[in-house]
């Protein structure tokens, strides 16, 4: 896990500059585990069970987070050996076949126990993505997919808590950027109905996932979703008129951080196809008015007007 901390804020990055990424790390998971696989994870670790006071035993208090983090990733066989040692890199984990793998931490988690869940998580999440065989080519990418998979599956909100920023230093856990970690942590938040917000401790967490949440609304609100706001309708419209009158072509668009549609003709008509507000995964329904679809690798079942 990488560790981000500097003066002045400048080693923080804020945005989405990952967000496809993150967005291609949801879609992956759901095939990976099944709409019902993700579902049995619908409680989120909850903030007793991984808080870390100063008076608690270094060593026992570590392994009775590690096991609450083992059990909330569904991890029941699997023993967390944890040692502090100094490291670039916050923490880091041995990954092989089990049932014992060996984390290392970075030695300022010795003083700094509130953070040591969140680090943990995020080493723990790398176990059981091994077990899975789930994993993208190159170190970016794969961090980016463990820091999504880690907040999707109820134990990320601890690495968005540990970001903390103020005028003379900052601190960051992970790949993902605090707006990235707010957007997937509401992304879960959605599918489960759950309110994170009251679990925050760090302000500038807080801030980041209402920044989040605001982004993963708007793929709630995107053409061809009935949902969608009056500049997004008209847009649509302009590239269905513009597909109907290019039989040769096809017209498309694309709506906030780039949830594109598309229209393709075939023997029955005209198809439109976008991306499932919820795993992104593309959906394809006729161009007939209303219709209302059902999301093949999610199931969730979308209002459209096409």
């Amino acid at each position: 896990m990488t560790d981000r901390r500097g003066a002045n804020g400048s080693a923080v990055v804020h945005g989405y500059p990952h967000l496809d990424t993150a967005r291609a790390a949801i879609t992956a998971l759901y095939r990976r585990l099944s709409d019902e696989g993700i579902h049995q994870y619908d409680t989120s670790v909850a903030p007793a069970d991984v808080a870390f006071a100063d008076h608690d035993d270094l060593h026992l208090g570590v392994q009775r987070v590690a096991r609450a983090l083992v059990q909330q990733l569904h991890l029941p066989d699997a023993r967390m050996i944890v040692s502090f040692r100094e490291m670039e890199h916050a923490a880091s984990v041995e990954l092989t076949a089990g049932p014992e793998y060996f984390i290392e931490l970075n030695d300022r988690f010795r003083t700094h126990r509130r953070d040591i869940g969140a680090a943990l998580a995020h080493e723990i999440t790398h176990v059981l993505l091994h077990r899975l065989g789930l994993s993208f080519p190159g170190t970016r990418d794969n961090e980016i997919l463990t820091d999504t998979v880690t907040t999707y599956l109820g134990a990320g909100w601890l690495l968005l808590d540990a970001f903390r920023e103020d005028r003379d230093s900052s601190q960051k856990l992970g790949y993902l950027t605090p707006e990235e970690f707010g957007y997937v942590l509401a992304k879960r938040a959605m599918v489960f109905n759950e309110d994170p917000g009251i679990w925050f401790t760090s302000p500038q967490g807080y801030t980041a996932y209402t920044k989040g949440k605001a982004q993963a609304v708007r793929d709630e609100q995107q053409p061809p979703l009935t949902t969608a706001g009056w500049s997004g309708r008209h847009r649509y419209a302009k590239d269905r008129r513009y597909a109907l009158d290019h039989p040769g072509g096809s017209g498309s668009g694309s709506g906030d951080a780039g949830r594109a549609y598309g229209f393709e003709r075939l023997a029955d008509g005209l198809r439109v196809s976008f991306a499932c507000p919820t795993c992104f995964q593309r959906i394809r329904v006729p161009v007939r008015g209303r219709v209302r679809a059902r999301c093949q690798l999610c199931h969730t079942v979308l209002d459209c007007d096409t």
